[in-house]
């Protein structure tokens, strides 16, 4: 019996995908369950597990974007498993040299006839072409009667870079995976399609530095090795802000405003495959413990390329963090169609202020990016010094004044 294997649905709003490698080859025999292929959709990289067992035949290239529902492969369920993988090797052997003798037997393919259309670029590749600052004269044309194509265009060798002096010179071009091409697509919409703008503030960390040398190993002792980070200060600092301004946990529908009355906080962070968006779900109702668990189970499934779709729809606030990576300050794109993301930085010991004297501590510049069409600049500022305060009073503002029992000791 042959089994067709049809591309499962990853999501509802998910219409096709990319076949970004087969794990398995052409004719190899296949266990039920066991992985075959990792798809990119355009919300993260997914596992096809073999719906039975047998020997595979591949429909599909690596490369190509197929509908959710087509056919990407053909299991023979009849097929006896072989005991060793000489077997396997011989027939794959027999398929190449029929392939071989049908090459042979192909009579040579005509040349193509000399027309106005030789060497004349189609619309699509005359804009490629123009955009590489490539001649069409320069290219043979694989088309009709030597018309160029889109795909000539696309795979015409980039000009030179002007006149070598020595060294390595090397270029490689890669097509960029579904994640990410949808990943830029929505950026480029973020700065297109809203009024976005960014309030910047400045937070002392020193008390919330004092909070965690006090009870981090009293914490991490409790809760099974659960680090006590900085992630889930900003996360509660950031609930108490939008609870306060709630028009900063609003979206835009079309002549509409949509409230939430809950915070769904989204947390980039970095995965082997871009950037990912997993969601902290109803975090104004999580402890300091509910919330680092969250982001370290999360964080572990995107570094380990297990993150699903389900894991990053909705949100309604994002937290991104540079400061991981030596951001000293930046202006964070909103995550459409959400209207606020704040961006975290690094801490660097500076001079400031206090009291009159000159002190130095831990500082961290903080970065508010908002939709201006829906928050205003009072709601914004406003919302941003609100979360400064939570993280400069965090045992009376986010501790309610007992730490031992907000970090649940």
């Amino acid at each position: 019996m042959i089994l067709e294997m049809k591309v499962p649905s990853p999501g509802e709003s998910i219409k096709e995908v990319e076949i970004a490698t087969w794990l398995v080859k052409d004719g190899d025999y296949v266990e039920k369950d066991q992985a075959i292929a990792e798809v990119d959709s355009d919300k993260a990289t997914l596992e096809l597990p073999a719906e039975a067992s047998g020997i595979i035949t591949l429909k599909a290239e690596e490369g190509d974007t197929v509908a959710v529902g087509a056919i990407v492969c053909h299991i023979d369920t009849d097929a006896a498993k072989p005991s060793a993988s000489a077997p396997v090797a011989e027939v794959r052997q027999e398929a190449k040299a029929v392939e071989v003798k049908k090459e042979e037997v192909k009579a040579p393919a005509p040349a193509a006839p000399t027309s106005y259309a030789s060497g004349t670029p189609s619309p699509a590749a005359r804009k490629i072409l123009d955009e590489k600052n490539i001649q069409p004269s320069d290219i043979v044309g694989t088309g009709k009667e030597g018309r160029i194509t889109k795909e000539d265009a696309l795979n015409a060798a980039v000009p030179s870079m002007g006149t070598p002096t020595g060294g390595n010179r090397g270029s490689e071009r890669t097509k960029l995976s579904m994640l990410r091409r949808k990943v830029a697509e929505r950026l480029v919409a973020a700065k297109n399609d809203t009024a976005m703008l960014t309030t910047f503030n400045e937070v002392n960390m020193t008390p919330i530095n004092t909070l965690r040398n006090e009870y981090k190993d009293a914490f991490k002792a409790k809760h099974g090795g659960l680090g006590l980070g900085y992630m889930s200060f900003f996360t509660k600092a950031v609930t108490r802000a939008l609870a306060l301004y709630p028009d900063v946990n609003s979206m835009m529908d079309g002549d509409y405003k949509i409230a939430y009355d809950f915070c769904d906080i989204s947390i980039a962070v970095s995965g082997p495959k871009g950037l990912m968006v997993p969601v902290v779900r109803n975090a104004e109702n999580m402890t300091f413990r509910g919330i680092e668990a969250d982001i370290k189970r999360l964080a572990l499934k995107a570094r380990d390329g297990q993150i699903t779709v389900d894991d990053m729809t909705g949100g309604t606030f994002t937290i991104t963090n540079g400061g991981v990576f030596g951001s000293m300050l930046s202006t964070p794109i909103i995550n459409p169609p959400q209207s606020g993301i704040l961006g975290m930085h690094n801490i660097i010991e500076r001079p400031i202020a206090v009291n009159g004297k000159v002190e130095i501590h831990p500082m961290m510049y903080v970065a508010l990016s908002y939709d201006h069409r829906i928050i205003d600049g009072r709601e914004s500022v406003g919302f941003l010094v609100a979360v400064k305060e939570a993280l400069e009073n965090p045992v009376e503002l986010l501790c309610d004044n007992n730490p031992k029992k907000a970090f649940e000791l």
